[in-house]
């Protein structure tokens, strides 16, 4: 097998995916409650969702928290699950409510929110890597 980088460990390898992941999520948390909160729940609302603005409360705390909790490395599989549950949500919003093609055009597609999902979830099967709380209190 070729490897390109043979001395890095897979432990340090996870952290960029994870410490980026977290900042995404936390930007996209952040970003609903700047916006305005309320502008989501009415987007939600459009969407069918119950309680909508009660979930867009639970959605942009949850980015946020989890978000935060996957940049410090910090009870990372209950995090990485969370979000890639969340992620999974958006997708299937993105490809049967809205009809969003894969790769965005006109409207913006569900590709990024697949890749966040499959990050969410190789982050909450693999564990936060090297450089985390998680790593500190509990080892490997």
């Amino acid at each position: 097998m070729f490897d390109l980088f043979p001395s890095v460990d897979i432990q340090l390898g996870l952290v960029p995916l994870r410490v980026l992941l977290g900042i995404i999520m936390m930007d996209s948390g952040i970003g609903k409650w700047r916006r305005g909160i309320n502008g989501t729940g009415d987007w939600f609302e459009s969407l069918g969702f119950p309680f909508p603005q009660n979930l867009a409360r639970f959605v942009a705390t949850l980015e946020t928290i989890c978000g935060l909790m996957l940049v410090i490395g910090l009870l990372t599989p209950v995090a990485g699950l969370l979000i890639a549950i969340n992620m999974t949500v958006a997708t299937a919003v993105q490809k049967f409510k809205l009809g969003a093609p894969f790769q965005g055009g006109d409207v913006q597609g569900y590709e990024l929110d697949i890749i966040l999902a499959v990050s969410a979830l190789t982050i909450a099967f693999t564990g936060p890597g090297a450089l985390s709380v998680d790593s500190l209190f509990f080892g490997n």
